[in-house]
């Protein structure tokens, strides 16, 4: 991959990795890294257009890092923001105070004069998470923005091309925040935009380039993430590529109608592997949903080796790479981006195909790691995908085994099935399967009282969930019409065997994540 214009060091914020988002779609070219990297690349010589200094949960009063190495080249454009606004002003000399109140959540700021960011207003709502805050800016800096309780919302060197910001301009609840980055950009830091889906397929297309000849294993799912890479994948290597679509009894009736749809109307070299007997039976009866994603990922590295072996024997093909669509938000939900130096907390065990490649020897090829799901959207359209494979919603690797709730049985899965099915159908008969980025249905481990016919019934609760999005690290419950529910509902109840009750989810992420396991 070459060069990003923009280093954003990430200290830990549950919003870093809006900063990447935000900057490319300003047109900006923007990677983390951390401290650690930063340091030894400028050691090496090695510096970025422009560096940001991303938030963080830690109080600075804590953090005894030195941080002079980033200071020391004075035209290097540097944006803090919020923590990394108060090391901004630490380094130079500024009163930081312990925070005692704080300011969490939406807050008003205003701009002071001669301060003005031309497509903003002069007072902007934005969205505030600190306890400490810089109470003196340092002596060679003046305050550009002040918030409605007087704490300083935005500092600027007076000559050299540095800015601090108390707020977080990368999240939605932040108005005109793209335009306070824009600012950065384009006014601080002087960039020119070096981001677009053609800047993005040419970059995948490269690395492609540097494997010609080889033989390509891809862990193929018919989802707008795999079916880009391995399009990509095809475009350089052609039938050296070879697609393994795992039927593991945990997808949807319309997954199959996909794929075969796929392998109809695509060159793509895919082959249906029937597992479902083997996922099956060792995850009957298993609740754990963490246990449920090793389990599937033990079985997928199985069934991998196996198809492997039979192509090595009988037909003399010998894999190097393991192609997989993973996306950023896969790596930082299952990892710390950044190895055992990262800072950030495992929210779930990744859902593609870990441990395969040291297993078979296998060197893994993951062209949109990088990227966020609209960016692969993106490429797809330049690969001349059509949009209704493109903007086809998610479906996670686990498949129904994490909507399951609880005890995972034939039965539990069927109900699943089943709803979903209807989920998808009245989408599509309302005209309403654009206006939700995912959705799909949850079986609950909670049993309840209902009436049908004129008996008492007690049965299975099951949960609706749709929500809006457009990368996955953030959504919001969507909003859709109340007739639409109710016939979803009265269809649900009536036509799928053991429910009596339909609810909806209307939990945002965060504090939720969008599946329940």
């Amino acid at each position: 991959m070459k060069k990003r214009q923009t280093w954003i060091v990430d200290f830990g914020s549950q919003y870093t990795q809006l900063i990447t988002r935000k900057s490319r779609e300003l047109g900006f070219s923007a990677q983390i890294y951390t401290l650690e990297q930063v340091k030894e690349l400028f050691g090496k010589g090695f510096y970025p257009n422009s560096l940001i200094l991303s938030g963080g949960p830690k109080s600075v009063f804590e953090d005894l890092n030195d941080y002079s190495f980033i200071f020391e080249r004075e035209d290097l454009p540097i944006l803090g923001i919020c923590y990394g606004m108060q090391l901004i002003g630490k380094y130079f000399g500024g009163e930081v105070e312990k925070g005692v109140t704080g300011e969490y959540g939406h807050a008003k700021i205003h701009m002071r004069p001669p301060f003005k960011i031309e497509a903003c207003p002069m007072e902007i709502n934005v969205w505030m998470s600190h306890s400490d805050h810089l109470a003196k800016a340092p002596a060679d800096f003046h305050i550009a923005m002040e918030s409605s309780n007087g704490f300083i919302g935005a500092i600027k060197h007076n000559t050299r091309p540095i800015m601090g910001l108390q707020f977080h301009p990368e999240v939605e609840h932040t108005d005109h925040g793209p335009d306070v980055l824009n600012y950065f950009y384009t006014q601080v830091a002087k960039l020119d935009k070096d981001w677009t889906s053609s800047t993005m397929l040419e970059e995948a297309i490269e690395m492609m380039e540097t494997i010609k000849g080889k033989y390509i294993l891809c862990a193929f799912s018919g989802g707008v993430d795999s079916l880009v890479a391995a399009t990509l994948a095809h475009k350089v290597h052609g039938d050296r590529v070879k697609c393994f679509f795992v039927d593991t009894g945990l997808l949807r009736p319309q997954d199959y109608h996909h794929i075969n749809m796929l392998k109809e109307k695509t060159d793509l070299s895919i082959e249906i592997v029937d597992a479902k007997d083997q996922f099956l039976d060792k995850l009957y009866q298993v609740t754990d949903p963490e246990e449920k994603r090793k389990i599937i990922g033990r079985t997928f590295i199985e069934i991998f080796e196996e198809k492997v072996h039979k192509f090595e024997t009988e037909q003399g093909i010998h894999f190097e790479y393991l192609l997989q669509g993973t996306l950023y938000p896969d790596v930082i939900e299952s990892m710390s981006p950044h190895g055992d130096t990262g800072k950030s907390d495992t929210i779930k065990s990744h859902h593609n195909v870990g441990g395969l490649p040291e297993r078979m020897k296998l060197k893994l090829l993951e062209p949109l790691r990088l990227l966020f799901k609209d960016e692969v959207r993106e490429i797809g359209k330049e690969l001349g995908l059509p949009e209704s494979w493109i903007y086809r919603h998610p479906f996670p690797g686990p498949g129904i085994a994490i909507r399951v709730l609880g005890k995972l049985s034939p039965e539990a899965i069927k109900t699943v099935q089943d709803s979903d099915q209807i989920l998808f159908e009245e989408l599509n008969s309302h005209n309403l399967y654009n206006n939700t980025w995912q959705a799909f249905t949850v079986l609950l481990p909670v049993k309840t009282v209902g009436v049908k016919g004129d008996a008492r019934a007690y049965e299975n609760v099951l949960s609706l969930r749709m929500v809006d999005s457009s990368d996955g690290m953030t959504a919001k419950w969507s909003k859709l019409p109340y007739e639409f529910l109710e016939k979803v509902s009265c269809r649900i109840t009536n036509e799928v065997k053991g429910v009596t009750r339909v609810v909806y989810d209307i939990t945002s992420k965060p504090p939720g994540t969008i599946e329940w396991e």
